[in-house]
C-alpha cells in the first residue's frame, strides 16, 4: 500500500477488507504501519467491518468471516511461504548452539531449514518430534557429509505438517532433559501465547518446553498476532523469539514488552 494517511474511512476500510480476502486475515499491528494511523483507528475500523459481517475479529486483528481457528496447512504448503525469512532465522538460531549440546527441534518449515545450519556443529543430540527434520540429518548421514550428530526421534502420530505427536512422544520427550528447545509456531500474540491449529502438537509441545533449559522461538513476523484454536504456553514462557527484519516495529515494540528477548536476524 503506498500512502495511505489521508484516506476516507470508507477507502481505508476497503482496503483492509481488500487485504483480508487476498490473505484471509489481518493483524492490527501491521494495518497501522502500512495505513499510517493509529491502533485505536484501526481497531474501530474492524468493529465497523465486523458489525457488517464483513470480517471476524480475532486476538490482534481480523479473519475472513468463518475461517477456521482450526485449519491445518501440510509441511509442504507452508514450505513456500517466507522462504528467505526463514532462511534469515535459521542461520541466526544455529548461532546459538554450542559443540556438545542437547537440543530440541519441534516440527515445523522453519525449524527443518534450522536443521540443514546444524549439520556442520560437533557432538549434538537432537531430539526431534519432525519427520522432515529427522530426514535431514539421516541424509547427511547416508551422504558421509556433516558432523556426526546423534538423532532421538520421538514416535507418535503423525500430523499434517509432519510433526509426532500424542502419548507416546509426549512420554518419549518427558523423560529427556535438554539445553535447548527451538520451537516453531503456528501463531503467537500478547493475549493468547504460542498457539497452534492441533490440540495434541499443543500437548506435545509443552511436553518439549518444560524439558528444555532454554525455549527459542523460530517463527517469522507473519506470525505475530495470528490466534490459533489450542494455546501452548504463555509468552512468559518463552526465553527468546528469533524472527525476521520483516517484522514491523510496532509489534517488535509490542513483543519485546511480553518477552524476555527478541532476535532479530540480520
Amino acid at each position: 500500500m503506498s500512502d495511505t494517511s489521508n484516506l476516507l474511512a470508507e477507502q481505508r476500510r476497503a482496503l483492509i477488507l481488500d487485504e483480508v480476502r487476498r490473505r484471509g486475515g489481518v493483524r492490527v499491528n501491521e494495518l497501522t504501519q502500512r495505513l499510517n494511523v493509529s491502533d485505536m483507528t484501526i481497531r474501530r475500523d474492524l468493529d465497523a467491518l465486523a458489525r457488517t459481517g464483513a470480517v471476524e475479529k480475532v486476538h490482534g486483528g481480523a479473519v475472513a468471516p468463518g475461517a477456521p481457528l482450526a485449519h491445518e496447512p501440510g509441511f509442504e504448503a507452508k514450505s513456500s511461504l517466507e522462504p528467505s525469512a526463514k532462511h534469515q532465522i535459521a542461520r541466526t538460531a544455529a548461532a546459538l548452539v554450542t559443540p556438545g549440546s542437547a537440543i530440541a527441534l519441534s516440527g515445523g518449515t522453519t525449524t527443518y531449514a534450522l536443521a540443514q545450519q546444524l549439520l556442520e556443529i560437533d557432538r549434538l543430540t537432537v531430539v526431534t518430534n519432525s519427520v522432515p527434520v529427522s530426514e535431514v540429518f539421516e541424509r547427511a548421514r547416508r551422504q558421509g557429509t556433516g558432523a556426526a550428530t546423534t538423532v532421538i526421534l520421538t514416535g507418535g502420530v503423525r500430523t499434517p505438517s509432519d510433526a509426532l505427536v500424542g502419548p507416546v512422544a509426549d512420554r518419549a520427550i518427558r523423560s529427556l532433559r535438554f539445553d535447548l528447545l527451538f520451537l516453531g509456531a503456528h501463531g503467537l500474540s500478547a493475549e493468547a501465547g504460542l498457539s497452534t491449529p492441533n490440540l495434541a502438537e499443543a500437548e506435545t509441545n509443552r511436553a518439549l518446553i518444560e524439558s528444555a533449559r532454554r525455549t527459542v522461538v523460530v517463527a517469522d513476523h507473519t506470525k505475530w498476532g495470528v490466534v490459533a484454536l489450542s494455546t501452548i504456553a504463555p509468552l512468559a514462557a518463552v526465553d527468546s523469539w528469533v524472527t525476521d527484519p520483516g517484522i514491523p516495529a510496532a509489534a517488535a515494540a509490542e513483543a519485546r514488552t511480553q518477552l524476555r528477548e527478541l532476535l532479530i536476524a540480520d
